[in-house]
């Protein structure tokens, strides 16, 4: 396929027999059903769209892959990252057997047996000696939801630890709580048809060229000649190939939105049949508006008056319009609001619940929507709530667990934890599928609250990243394709992840590390039911009956298999419905009174602007559509190595370069408040004057960026912040 900016440009016995005898818990198995040679289809472990590859095997072994044709999501087509998803399997650097700090301070193999000790007595300690609260975990959206779900409840269930979050706080927490408080569920509307069946599309902070290149696949084959309007600071990819581009200024999206809300009022351009029927607070909001103009958005955001006057005629046309945004809202100081002021405009112009239009978040990781609904870290299981004694006895009685297991209060969010580190609270940690030591913003600060830490735990295919190298115990993951799972994609697509590869050496699926350490922290007795990921899947299945995300009617893997998928809610009896579904089509909304809510808030500054000793506003994004986050998997594929710069660079506009005498292609310092890089300028007129942009995906961006938070999602602010440059 074409991507045209692209182109352009008893324990020790349990131990023992979970290593020398896999079979028996289902490591080392032939996916289900297939020959020694034979294709099985299986859901990509990269981004959240959720592709279908086929999976070509050798003596039961994969060998390649290529595109599922008939699958609703990619329709036969895949992006560069998906090509090459077996190359990070055979990587050198696989963590194949555990790994111990010893007295020298070396990391040494050691037996499963071993290191269940010492993680057992270690955590044990911390937790004896610093109380309840004195442990926590930080997860990832990129394991398979059964597992995300095990590790939740063994967690919190098992082994007490109050307190756990995961890595999609740093992509998809905004969204979460924008949708929970605006329509009463995180509850993403649309489906991937909406892309086709648009008249206007309006991209928000996303790049979905570059960061979603099958979606974009699916704008294309919109055959309705669609008005595509880019908002965002970069001529990005998406941009370049949009109808219209509207370069606003970094951090004035509140101010565009209010202002386009306050000119459809004004030109009688809202649907008041659907707002009196479905929504509250529109009052409110109206008078709340009156403080914002069409003017005052056009001063502030750097947009001529004419172009949003035009813009704000478009929306309240009565045409299909859809909203879609992804991290350039959600990692934002006032990310949640922001995401509100989309939702506002789609339902003050009844533009939700209907093909090609809704307030639309597209998902950041494979798994986040999994991680969202089931990862039982900042939500009770099943988009269910802590505090909740109603939510607790139901889950303890669908669980058969007892009910004082379940904790009364939420957990503390990401950073709260890390704060939590740094105060001394907290002395044990637990990373599962995560490099925080490479993504967290404000890089620096994580190695040096490494040190508070008593104990840290590291779960991971690799035993070369960051967070690895600073750990005292590594535990030998198997990766995608190594095991069995279900991911939730963007659209609510349930999907079958499928095991086509054994894991090197003594390497166990997540899976089977949460079963090894439920054993020899002596609560396995509460996972009994819980003896692999279908049966999880079944106990999943359970807990989402009469919830919004009630999938209660799918039985098996066999099922979603044959059905190329499933979205939620799919309840009991829901046979015959069709692949492409949407929520809200009947106007009922997740809040009690089943309407949807107007929320708002007047915008704040940004936190870090640029100043005289640091001039420049940094931007941070996706730079390629073959490279993944941390490259920590993505960079194993020399395929994908070669679509890249292996060596940082960022973009700075010829006017700024010749102003610093900066020459095309020569090394530049980047210097913030918290750090400094070195990074080779490239020249581009993509970028503002008195920006520059730099890509996430180099292991020193995030020593520039800022410790600036959203107040509703506690999402990290990762897009602006000043810094200075300096000729090398």
């Amino acid at each position: 396929m074409m991507f045209l900016p692209e182109i352009r440009a008893r324990k020790g016995v349990l131990t023992e027999r979970l290593v020398q005898e896999p079979a028996a818990f289902g490591l080392g198995r032939l996916p289900r059903s297939a020959k020694p040679d034979a294709t099985v289809n299986s859901i990509c472990g990269y981004c959240s769209t959720g592709c279908s590859l086929q999976v070509h095997l050798r003596e039961g072994e994969a060998v390649n892959l290529s595109p599922t044709t008939q699958y609703p999501v990619n329709l036969g087509m895949a992006c560069p990252k998906g090509w090459e998803a077996l190359a990070p399997l055979s990587a050198p650097d696989r963590a194949t057997m555990p790994l111990l700090r010893n007295e020298s301070g070396e990391m040494e193999p050691v037996s499963w047996h071993r290191a269940m000790e010492v993680f057992t007595e270690r955590f044990k300690d911390v937790q004896e000696t610093h109380g309840a609260e004195s442990l926590a975990f930080l997860s990832t959206g990129q394991i398979v939801t059964e597992e995300m779900a095990f590790l939740g409840a063994l967690a919190k269930f098992g082994m007490g630890i109050l307190h756990g979050d995961g890595n999609t706080r740093q992509c998809m927490a905004t969204a979460v709580v924008a949708y929970k408080q605006s329509l009463g569920f995180d509850a993403p509307p649309y489906t991937y048809q909406d892309f086709e069946e648009s008249d206007v599309l309006v991209f928000v902070g996303a790049n979905p060229c570059i960061a979603h290149p099958i979606m974009w696949q699916r704008v294309m084959r919109n055959q309705r000649e669609p008005e595509i309007i880019v908002v965002d600071p970069r001529k990005t990819e998406t941009a370049m190939v949009a109808t219209r581009h509207l370069p606003i200024a970094p951090k004035s999206d509140l101010h565009l939105f209010y202002g386009l809300a306050s000119r459809l009022i004004e030109l009688g351009l809202i649907d008041e049949s659907f707002i009196q029927s479905h929504t509250s607070g529109f009052e409110d909001f109206r008078e709340f508006l009156s403080a914002y103009s069409l003017e005052s958005a056009a001063r502030i955001s750097g947009i001529a008056y004419g172009e949003l006057d035009s813009l704000a005629r478009l929306i309240g046309s009565g045409k299909r319009v859809s909203f879609w945004w992804t991290m350039g809202v959600n990692q934002s100081y006032e990310g949640v609001r922001l995401a509100q002021s989309m939702i506002n405009l789609a339902l003050m112009t009844g533009n939700i619940g209907k093909p090609g239009t809704g307030a639309n978040s597209i998902t950041g990781q494979c798994n986040a929507m999994g991680s969202r609904l089931f990862s039982n870290t900042t939500g009770l299981l099943g988009g269910r709530d802590f505090t909740s004694g109603a939510d607790r006895r139901h889950v303890a009685s669908l669980l058969r667990i007892p009910e004082e297991r379940i904790p009364a209060s939420n957990s503390l969010s990401y950073h709260e934890i890390l704060d939590a580190v740094e105060a001394g609270r907290i002395k044990g940690l637990w990373l599962i599928a995560t490099n925080t030591a490479h993504s967290w913003i404000n890089q620096k600060r994580f190695l040096a609250l490494r040190e508070k830490l008593d104990f840290l735990v590291v779960q991971d295919m690799y035993h070369s990243t960051e967070s690895a190298a600073i750990a005292d115990l590594v535990l030998p993951a198997a990766g995608w394709g190594e095991k069995d799972g279900v991911f939730i994609n963007s659209e609510r697509r349930i999907g079958r992840v499928r095991k086509v590869s054994r894991a090197p050496g003594e390497a166990l699926s997540d899976f089977n590390i949460f079963r090894l350490i439920a054993h020899h922290w002596g609560c396995a007795e509460l996972f009994t039911e819980w003896d692999s990921p279908e049966s999880v899947f079944r106990i999943l299945a359970r807990l989402s009956k009469n919830m919004p995300c009630d999938f209660s009617g799918i039985e098996g893997y066999a099922q979603l298999e044959q059905a190329g998928g499933i979205q939620w809610p799919y309840p009991e009896g829901s046979e015959g419905l069709p692949t492409q579904r949407r929520l809200f089509g009947d106007g009922r909304f997740y809040h009690a009174d089943q309407r949807a809510r107007f929320l708002y808030e007047a915008p704040r500054a940004m936190p870090e602007p640029p100043c005289e000793e640091y001039p420049f506003l940094l931007l941070t994004g996706r730079g390629t559509s073959s490279q993944w986050h941390t490259q920590t998997r993505t960079a194993k594929s020399a395929v994908l190595r070669k679509l890249y710069p292996e060596d940082a660079y960022f973009e700075i506009h010829p006017k700024d370069a010749t102003r610093l005498e900066i020459a095309p292609n020569t090394p530049v310092q980047i210097s913030s408040r918290r750090g400094h890089m070195k990074a080779t300028a490239i020249l581009t007129p993509t970028v503002q004057p008195g920006q520059i942009f730099l890509p996430m995906h180099y292991a020193k961006t995030n020593q520039l960026t800022a410790d600036a938070y959203d107040p509703y999602s506690r999402q990290p602010s990762y897009k602006a912040c000043a810094v200075a440059l300096q000729s090398v």
